[in-house]
C-alpha cells in the first residue's frame, strides 16, 4: 500500500480556502445581521407611524369638528346679541317721547301728503324753515298734554342749561313746604298730577318728590360737559315715564309757586310784577292761584296743554327765551314768537315748532 503525503504546500492553500469560507460566512452573516436590523427599524418605524397617523387623524378630525362647533357657536351668540340689542333699541325708542332727529323734507312730505290747502301750506312752511332758518331736521316730540313742557325740558337738559337764578338762590325742594305752611295754602291738597287725578292730605309728599326728581337730575345733567355723554342721559331720563312725569308735574308746581309769589306781590303792592301775571290774573279762569290751580294745572297733561299765557309764564321763570316757529301761522307776522317777548340778554334760547299751537317738535339748527 503506497503511502498517501500531503505537501506542506497544498496544505497551506487549503488552509487558505478554509479561512477565507469563514471570513465569506461571517460577511455574509453580518450583512444578513445588518439586513434584518434595517428591516425591523424600518417596520418599527412604519408601525409608529400607522399609530401617530391614526392619533394625528383622530385630532385633526376632533380640532375641525371643534372649530366647526366654535363657529356656529359665535355665529349663533352673535345672531343672538343682534336680536337682543335690536330688541333694546326697539323698546327705547318705542319708550322714548322724544324720538331721534330725522329730515325735514321728508317728514314734512310724509306728514302733508296730498293737494290740499293746508297740506300745501305746510309743506311751504317746512320749505322756508330748511332755506332761511337753515333747520335741516327735527326730533318728533310724543304727542300727549305733556308735549311743550316735555319739549322745553328736553332742550334745556340736552344742551346743558344751568338752574335760573332764583332757583340757585332757593331750595326749590322748600317751595311745596313754603307755599302750605309759611303762606297757609291749604288748598293745594287739591293739586292733581296730569293723568293721575289725585286729591288729599298726600299732595305735599309727592309733590316733594317731583321737585327731588326735577333738582337731581338736573344738577346731575347740566354738569355733563361731553355732549354725546349728555345726549344719552337724556334719553335715558325721557323714556322712564315714571321720572319724566314727575319733571313736569315739579314743572307745573314751581309756576304755582311764582302765580301764587306774583298775586301776593300785587295784593301788597310792595313791587312791581312782570306784566304777563296781569294778563293771566285778567282771565276770568285764573282771577286767583287757586282757579289758576283748578281751571289750568289740573288739566294740563290730562285734556289741556299750556296756552300762550302759560308758555310767558314757563320761559319766564325758567329764564329762557322760547323760540316758536308756528307753522299754520306761516305768512303772517304769528309765524314766529318769543315767550317771554321780553327777556334778558344773557338768558339761553330754545326753539319748538308747532302745527297746531297744541303738540310741539324740536327743530335741529345746520349750518
Amino acid at each position: 500500500m503506497n503511502n498517501f503525503s500531503v505537501s506542506p504546500c497544498w496544505l497551506i492553500q487549503l488552509r487558505s480556502v478554509y479561512t477565507c469560507a469563514s471570513c465569506l460566512c461571517l460577511l455574509c452573516k453580518g450583512r444578513h445581521e445588518v439586513w434584518s436590523w434595517k428591516t425591523a427599524s424600518k417596520e418599527s418605524l412604519c408601525l409608529m407611524w400607522q399609530k401617530v397617523k391614526v392619533q394625528l387623524m383622530l385630532s385633526m378630525s376632533f380640532l375641525t369638528a371643534l372649530f366647526w362647533y366654535c363657529r356656529r357657536l359665535y355665529s349663533f351668540l352673535a345672531q343672538l346679541l343682534k336680536r337682543w340689542s335690536n330688541y333694546l333699541q326697539r323698546q327705547l325708542i318705542r319708550n322714548l317721547s322724544v324720538l331721534p332727529e330725522v329730515d325735514l323734507l321728508g317728514y314734512s312730505a310724509r306728514e302733508w301728503k296730498g293737494e290740499t290747502k293746508q297740506a300745501k301750506q305746510m309743506r311751504e312752511a317746512y320749505e322756508e324753515l330748511f332755506r332761511s332758518c337753515h333747520i335741516k331736521y327735527l326730533r318728533q316730540v310724543r304727542r300727549d298734554n305733556y308735549s311743550v313742557v316735555r319739549a322745553v325740558l328736553f332742550q334745556i337738559f340736552s344742551q346743558g342749561i344751568p338752574f335760573p337764578l332764583w332757583m340757585k338762590e332757593r331750595d326749590i325742594l322748600k317751595l311745596p313746604e313754603k307755599l302750605l305752611y309759611s303762606q297757609g295754602c291749604n288748598w293745594i291738597q287739591q293739586y292733581s298730577f296730569g293723568p293721575e287725578r289725585y286729591t288729599g292730605p298726600n299732595a305735599f309728599g309727592k309733590l316733594r318728590k317731583c321737585m327731588e326728581v326735577l333738582k337731581t337730575n338736573w344738577a346731575e345733567i347740566s354738569a355733563t360737559r361731553d355732549y354725546e355723554e349728555r345726549g344719552s342721559m337724556c334719553n335715558t331720563l325721557f323714556s322712564d315715564e315714571s321720572k319724566e312725569y314727575k319733571l313736569y308735574e315739579a314743572i307745573k308746581f314751581i309756576m304755582l309757586y311764582e302765580v301764587v309769589e306774583a298775586y301776593e306781590q300785587i295784593k301788597s303792592r310792595d313791587e312791581p310784577v312782570h306784566n304777563l301775571f296781569s294778563l293771566l290774573f285778567a282771565r276770568d279762569s285764573s282771577s286767583d292761584p287757586l282757579s289758576f290751580m283748578m281751571n289750568h294745572l289740573n288739566s294740563i297733561g290730562d285734556s289741556i296743554c299750556l296756552d300762550q299765557v302759560e308758555l310767558f309764564l314757563l320761559g319766564y321763570l325758567l329764564q329762557v327765551k322760547i323760540r316758536v316757529y308756528r307753522l299754520h301761522r306761516f305768512n303772517t307776522e304769528e309765524f314766529q314768537v318769543n315767550y317771554p317777548d321780553e327777556y334778558r340778554r344773557e338768558w339761553s334760547e330754545i326753539c319748538l315748532l308747532t302745527e297746531d299751537d297744541h303738540y310741539y317738535h324740536i327743530p335741529l339748527f345746520r349750518t
